[in-house]
């Protein structure tokens, strides 16, 4: 096949490449640029410049040509003003979701057809596997459960899906590293990134800083009401969170949040028998497979990871879902994202709401 394989720099991506190139098939690599000079002007250097020579090593070792995408304009449109958004509004925002289906797998696709260029599939080193039957693209879960990637890519389509190839999906880790070592990859030694989708080198405080900048504000315990101390803006908080808060007598955890008054309410109790945090709504779901089929063993993920909890679901008529899991989590926070399972096959996502 005729394949186009977005390549970030990163040992994932350039083994998928070599993968790929190795079974035959006729490979291109891309490279997409996405941040505007000016949002990295804080940073004191480029971090994709780095990204960018690794990936042009990779290539330039078997001769595979690289092409460089600029899609700056669609990805501050889409996924950095949609961040801002939800963190000023004290919600979880999940960028990395939206990056995907928006930018990698969407504008990306749109911009090699205005290009002229056909291509069999796209592909990507994510740790996910598409299984086609009956003319149908089921998501399936990669063998390596912390490193599975089908929470990220719950809000694709089936047309989006049809058109991908995720090579190194059925590969553990350690595997995929094993390869980079025997393909002697320029990158075969560089470490995973870790950061905002595939810009590694940036943190997420840093972006939070420099968009919204410090505001100070009060730390209030929940029950009393009382002053405990002050912060720096409440979009720098989670709920459930612990770290961080500056705080003696604790442990202390993040519960509410007041966008208004900048606010941030703290307690010691936050895992009393009383707090169920069981119970949440799940909005503007994408179903990868359609409908709530009874017979379903549903569990839910409520941030990417290996940990699944077994759910009930119940679908309302304007197609809000009531979620139960079957355990407590401490961390359900409005914004972010939950997504179902039925064994090994993901069923789609949607962004949780605390209340209907």
């Amino acid at each position: 096949m005729n394949i186009a394989v977005l390549l970030s720099g990163g040992v994932d991506s350039s083994v998928a490449l070599r993968f790929l190139q190795e079974q035959g098939h006729s490979v291109t690599a891309f490279y997409l640029k996405i941040w505007l000079e000016d949002e990295l002007s804080y940073l004191g250097s480029c971090p994709w410049q780095e990204d960018l020579q690794y990936a042009q090593a990779v290539c330039d070792q078997v001769g595979v040509p690289l092409e460089v995408v600029s899609l700056q304009k669609e990805y501050w449109d889409h996924v950095v003003s949609y961040t801002i958004a939800e963190i000023k509004a004290g919600r979880t925002p999940n960028p990395d979701v939206f990056c995907n289906k928006l930018i990698k797998f969407g504008f990306f696709m749109k911009k090699l057809n205005e290009l002229g260029k056909k291509f069999d599939k796209i592909a990507s080193g994510h740790y996910a596997q598409i299984i086609e039957k009956d003319s149908f693209s089921f998501l399936c879960c990669a063998p390596d459960q912390i490193k599975d990637q089908t929470y990220f890519l719950s809000y694709l389509t089936q047309d989006q899906l049809s058109k991908l190839l995720f090579p190194i999906g059925h590969l553990q880790k350690h595997e995929v590293r094993a390869l980079a070592q025997q393909y002697d990859l320029p990158n075969k030694d560089r470490k995973d990134s870790q950061g905002i989708c595939f810009l590694g080198k940036l943190k997420f405080s840093e972006f939070v800083r420099h968009h919204l900048g410090d505001k100070k504000g009060d730390m209030i315990e929940s029950e009393t009401g009382t002053k405990l101390g002050e912060h720096n803006g409440f979009w720098y908080y989670t709920f459930g969170q612990r770290q961080g808060l500056g705080l003696s007598g604790g442990p202390w955890y993040v519960v509410k949040k007041d966008t208004e008054k900048n606010i941030v309410y703290i307690s010691k109790n936050y895992y009393s028998e009383e707090k169920a945090r069981d119970h949440f709504f799940v909005k503007d779901i994408n179903w990868l497979i359609k409908s709530l089929k009874k017979e379903l063993k549903f569990k839910v993920k409520l941030r990417h990871g290996k940990h699944l909890y077994k759910c009930t679901v119940l679908e309302h008529e304007n197609g809000v879902v009531e979620v139960k899991i079957a355990e407590r989590d401490q961390g359900i926070s409005p914004g972010q994202f939950a997504v179902f399972y039925s064994e090994n096959v993901c069923l789609g996502g949607g962004i949780i709401s605390l209340m209907v």
